[in-house]
């Protein structure tokens, strides 16, 4: 029996398939009662229980494919609409799908009895008007298995009788989320076979839509915003049709955005690209097509050309004319030809020949664009989504090579690729040496993965590794990877090659680099939007930790004593001077360690529900420290937990009240799991492993091998099996749920169910937020990701925010590569010509201060095997003269390294790549000699010293621990015009030499050892530390940002006006409007006075709801419901109930998250920021 189906619930079908046929193209049939069945019949089913159209299916075959026998169309047919009891619905969903998109494989003999092997096409992708689209309104469905259950599809969308598209479709006052819940779930159950051929699913109200996938839950089902990525964004059902059920989109989703991944925890899983996924890709994907059209307009033998200035160097770096013909010679790196300085073009006149560059012949050739979405968004599933578009629709043989700089990161994207069928693991190379890649790269594959370091071999200029122009290279986080020696040596392998950069960070305004190698934003997906759309979930920030002071006022005198005790040799003196007088001992100073050991414990332990952590310490030492000081602490609360429960036992067996009895027996159910959930609970470290790391942990008191036993071979599991760490912490179901780091896993590991990030490591701009973005990934029931803020990096992370702010300004305008930035803003670089001066100039400064230490720079060029190291080791000698010398070399090096890395990849720079390389090799060997002095005895001695003498205050009412702030209700445009002042200036790099080393030799020789006031440094940095533990500092911070009340001494007066209570006022607040009659605002107290006693009722029944998906549902409806009740209609409408009442949900979820419940004489604010006092279990 099917049930009937109200009036409003068909308005909204009858609307779709009217807008469908009416503006999108579409044939409309409405089935219900009026079909009928046969060949001849209505749709030419046979019965209710046919899902297939076959009669549309057996003319498109015939249509695409008229080359096809009768029988071969009849056994494509068949293939498509076969029933193998024995698979499951995802099983055939994953076969059909490859058959649609490539074609259901045939056989057959043809005329003169050859064996023909083939695709039977069933829809063209390229020609939309080839294929027939019908939409089905109420289309009757039998499941196959007994007891043969009849359902009713509200709306199917066909393309040539393949049932691609199910709408579930409700009432326009009804939560869509019950279309999910009420109807898809149990379509699941008894018509899978309805969902065989499906490409995805949609649910709507007439006005909100999501789409997702036939194995998707409902957090992982998303909105359809935009058509366009520079669009503000509309959630209407109207846009989500006109952008997924426009039929040339509609085929590009269907051919190109859709795959299974197999290689995460849970089974397969089928993937459709989200809407900005979508929109993104394409726009590579157009950059690629445009590329095609560069090389067709520029062949290869005139894309590199040399070029001139006529504005004059200083006469003291004129080039001399053996370096023009140098110049000359790099314009062969991209075409194995010689020019001559004249070939390409008429020069400029001989007398104004002063300054040689080498320059492309279109800026955009070779570049691709840089693809920033935010972390979190899917950039390893557009990666492979953008690969095979172009692999499909782009004409030519591509070589796609995928370049990260992290073991880890390679892992994670080729297992990717992997898991979703994209390349096969036994024919896909990856490089395992350099040499290894050279190799491989001179073949021919579709797919290579690699890391940077494996472009470790010399390149020379006329043997490259390729020479092909249908390279495409991925360079993922893109902001990493392209400066120094190794990016320089890929762009010589790989000359003809395109590169486009991945990245979760936006380039920021002095990031100049990054735009001169790949282009600007080819798109752009930002932080911000990304959570509006629900590709992430918001970050709530909470400052935790207690202030520092120093104890003892003799710490100069103790640390200058132990210095002078040890007696050290310059080397060590050099090391010495590079690790103390810095934040890290006051960062790792015992007792501050202890008191965050005991307040992670609390912390973590009250989270309990929430999902899996992580631990981020300063080092790997701290790591095994602080594991050391949680395990005991963690045992202690556990006995409190056990004592807690038999306290509760025993009330409730003395309790005679059945609520009271009720209340306790709740209580003690959730002690029992809690208690359950920490006794299973797994801590373990991840870090990587170190050259004499057993030593070095032993030191500190910590045996590194079992954890590193641990770290390699994983976990057992019950079948006797065993996985590793990363998997096992992936998995939301396996109890390895804390883990300490200080670097591995901060960049590129995805793990949905890390709610929580415990920061106690200085961290900036690009690492920061790609850390704290570990916590935004999407999971069911989770609300929010919480970053925990030991370390004090409130300005950092205003800084990292800023930037991004930055990164997605006015003057970052989109499209293809092209351009070193700008915009409306003006240039923020120097033209190339005048960073080659700089360059010139850093490096005959640094070669003229070697040759004043009796060393010849000259005798290193050129210099191979022994005749190298010796001049390398004179060089150390020379440097090493005094500490002076040192010093002096030290700087000019470093602006040696800035002027070189803004120029790695042009061409124009390249003449001056051996100079470079011999002055980093010196720097090098010296640095060698430094950090291999042992001085861990001495360090151990002064580590001592300073914890003896800095401990942690006592609270007080000035401390922050416990405030928090929900960073989605920063105002970033009001950040980035903070910051924004900071780079407008020109990012110029010619400076007066000789003054900055002046300037910087005269710091660095006060930082001696034996000079350096160590208790006025480690007073400043807990200075800074400590008000990074203000609470004023803190609130008045964020406050400037935040659209925080105004005078609350007036908003309590307001309230006693009104006659309501500061709860109620708050939801009158949102309820009224400015257009309110004196009637209407007394109807719209009553209506907050009823909502508010209707979620007191509720709420305290509801522990913890915000962390759950289904009762954060009921919330919403309980509002939309009440408000539909009480709100005066008119002059109030539908639309304007729905809007009050998504104000009123997000700020009741709000004061619930914060731990504030209603009721209190509290302080009302409808948009309440600081959540004072929010212990663990109030957060979420």
């Amino acid at each position: 029996m099917i049930t009937d189906i109200n009036s409003e619930d068909r308005l909204v079908q009858e609307t779709f398939a009217d807008h469908m046929r009416d503006k999108l193209g579409w044939d409309s049939v409405y089935a219900w009662n009026d079909e009928t069945f046969g060949p001849a019949g209505t749709l030419g089913r046979d019965s209710e229980r046919d899902m297939v159209l076959v009669r549309d299916l057996r003319d498109a075959i015939r249509r695409l494919n008229p080359s096809l026998p009768a029988p071969v169309v009849d056994e494509a047919i068949q293939k498509m609409t076969r029933h193998d009891y024995a698979r499951s619905m995802v099983q055939h969903n994953q076969e059909f799908y490859a058959w649609i998109r490539d074609g259901v494989p045939v056989s057959y003999r043809d005329d003169a009895g050859q064996q023909q092997d083939t695709r039977a096409k069933v829809i063209d992708f390229r020609v939309p008007e080839n294929n027939r689209f019908l939409a089905v309104r109420e289309l009757k469905i039998q499941g196959l298995k007994v007891p043969h259950y009849n359902r009713r599809a509200d709306l199917i969308a066909f393309i040539n009788g393949l049932p691609l598209v199910f709408f579930e479709l409700k009432a326009v006052y009804k939560n869509i989320r019950a279309a999910y819940d009420g109807n898809l779930s149990d379509y699941r159950d008894t018509i899978p076979h309805a969902f065989h051929h499906n490409g995805f699913l949609v649910v709507s109200n007439g006005h909100h839509s999501r789409y997702g996938t036939i194995t998707a839950s409902w957090d992982h089902f998303t909105e359809w915003k935009r058509n366009d990525e520079n669009e503000a964004g509309n959630v209407s059902a109207r846009t989500l049709l006109d952008g997924m059920l426009d039929k040339a989109r509609l085929l590009d989703l269907i051919e190109n955005f859709v795959i299974f991944d197999d290689s995460k925890p849970g089974g397969t899983r089928k993937v459709i690209a989200r809407n900005h996924q979508m929109l993104g890709v394409n726009r590579a994907v157009a950059s690629v097509v445009r590329q095609e059209e560069l090389k067709r307009t520029y062949p290869e033998r005139v894309r590199m050309r040399p070029a001139y200035r006529t504005q004059p160097p200083p006469p003291e770096i004129r080039i001399a004319p053996s370096r023009v013909e140098e110049l000359a010679e790099v314009a062969e790196l991209s075409t194995g030809r010689s020019h001559g300085l004249g070939s390409l073009y008429e020069p400029t006149p001989a007398a104004d020949l002063v300054f040689p560059l080498v320059e492309r012949a279109h800026p955009d050739l070779g570049r691709l664009g840089v693809f920033w979405h935010t972390q979190g968004s899917g950039k390893s599933y557009s990666m492979a989504f953008f690969t095979e578009k172009v692999r499909r629709t782009v004409p030519g043989n591509f070589t796609f090579v995928v370049m990260t700089d992290r073991e880890d990161l390679d892992d994670q994207i080729y297992h990717t690729f992997v898991g979703c069928g994209i390349v096969d693991p036994k024919a896909t190379p990856r490089a395992a040496t350099g040499r290894d890649l050279r190799r491989i790269l001179g073949e021919d594959h579709r797919y290579v993965f690699s890391l940077i370091h494996k472009f470790n071999q010399p390149v020379h200029g006329n043997r490259p590794y390729s020479r092909r122009d249908d390279i495409i290279v991925l360079s993922d986080e893109a902001h990493r990877t392209q400066a120094g020696k190794l990016a320089r040596n890929m762009r010589l392998a790989l000359p003809n090659a395109a590169f486009i950069g991945f990245t979760g960070t936006p380039l920021f305004k002095h990031d100049h680099l990054t735009r001169r190698i790949f282009g600007d934003y080819v798109s752009r997906y930002d932080f911000e939007r990304s959570r509006q759309d629900g590709s992430t979930v918001k970050l709530v920030y909470e400052n935790r930790g207690e202030k520092l002071g120093i104890t003892r006022a003799d710490l100069n005198d103790r640390i200058a004593e132990k210095i002078e005790e040890a007696e050290l040799d310059p080397k060590q003196t050099a090391l010495l001077e590079k690790l103390l007088g810095k934040d890290y001992e006051v960062i790792t100073a015992d007792d501050r360690l202890a008191e965050i050991a005991d307040d992670f414990v609390d912390h973590c332990s009250k989270r309990w529900e929430a999902g899996k952590s992580m631990l981020v310490c300063i080092d790997k030492i701290t790591c095994g420290r602080m594991y050391q000081l949680i395990m005991p602490r963690w045992k202690a609360r556990i006995k409190e937990l056990w004592a807690t429960q038999d306290a509760k036992g025993k009330a409730y067996t003395a309790a005679t009240d059945p609520d009271e009895k009720e209340k306790l027996d709740r209580e003690l159910d959730r002690l029992r799991k809690q208690i359950a959930w920490m006794e299973s609970t797994i801590v373990e470290i991840v870090i990587s492993e170190g050259q004499n790391e057993v030593r070095d942990f032993k030191r500190w008191g910590v045996d590194i091998k079992p954890h590193r036993h641990r770290m390699k071979t994983g976990f057992e599991t019950p079948d006797g099996k065993r996985i590793d760490v990363e998997t096992a912490f992936k998995d939301p179901s396996h109890p390895f749920r804390v883990v300490i780091v200080c670097a591995m896993w901060l960049t590129g590991f995805d793990v949905e169910c890390l709610s929580t990030m415990y920061i106690d490591k200085p961290m900036k701009a690009h690492t920061l937020m790609q850390a704290i973005a570990r916590a935004n990934r999407v999971y069911p029931g989770k609300a929010c990701g919480v970053i925990v803020d030991y370390n004090g990096m409130l300005k950092s992370l205003r800084e990292a925010l800023a930037q991004y702010a930055m990164g997605d300004g006015p003057d970052q305008g989109g499209g293809g590569g092209g351009g070193d930035g700008g915009g409306n803003g003006g240039e923020v670089v120097d033209p190339i010509e005048k960073q080659m001066e700089a360059l010139i100039l850093a490096i005959e400064a640094t070669e003229k201060h070697l040759v004043a230490l009796k060393f010849d720079p000259q005798s290193l060029i050129g210099a191979k095997g022994f005749d190298r190291i010796e001049a390398l080791a004179d060089a150390v000698e020379a440097v090493s003269k005094s500490d002076e010398a040192r010093k002096r070399f030290e700087i000019l090096t470093r602006q040696v390294f800035a002027c070189f890395k803004a120029l790695v990849t042009e061409p124009s720079a390249i003449p001056y790549a051996e100079r470079h390389d011999n002055i980093e090799a010196i720097y090098r060997k010296l640095e060698e000699g430094r950090d291999t002095a042992d001085i861990t005895e001495l360090l151990k001695a002064l580590h001592r010293i300073v914890n003896e003498a800095i401990a942690t205050q006592g609270r007080g009412k000035d401390r922050a621990a416990g405030l928090t702030v929900d960073l989605s209700r920063i105002d970033l445009k009001k950040l980035r015009d903070e910051f924004e002042k900071r780079v407008r200036r020109k990012c110029t790099v010619m400076q007066d030499v000789a003054a900055m080393v002046e300037a910087r030799l005269k710091a660095m020789l006060a930082r001696s050892p034996k000079m350096m006031d160590y208790y006025k440094k480690y007073q400043e940095i807990i200075a800074d530390y400590n008000r990074e533990k203000d609470r004023a500092t803190v609130e008045a911070t964020f406050a400037k940002l935040m659209d925080l009340a105004k005078n609350l001494d007036a908003e309590q007066q307001r309230a006693v006006k009104e006659g309501l209570t500061d709860d109620e006022l708050a939801l009158f607040d949102l309820l009224q409007s400015d257009t309110a009659t004196k009637a209407n605002r007394e109807k719209l107290k009553q209506a907050s006075r009823d909502l508010l006693a209707k979620l007191q009722a509720v709420l305290r029944t509801m522990e913890h709801w915000t962390l759950n998906a289904q009762t954060q549902a009921e919330v919403e409806t309980l509002i939309l419901d009440q408000l539909y009740l009480t709100l005066p209609r008119p002059p109030l409408t539908d639309e304007d109930t729905k809007q009050m009442a998504a104000r009123v949900y997000e700020y009741v979820w709000q004061r619930s998250a914060a731990g504030v419940g209603f009721g209190a004489a509290t302080v009302r604010s409808p948009l309440p920021i600081f959540r004072t006092g929010a212990r663990l279990s109030g957060l979420i």
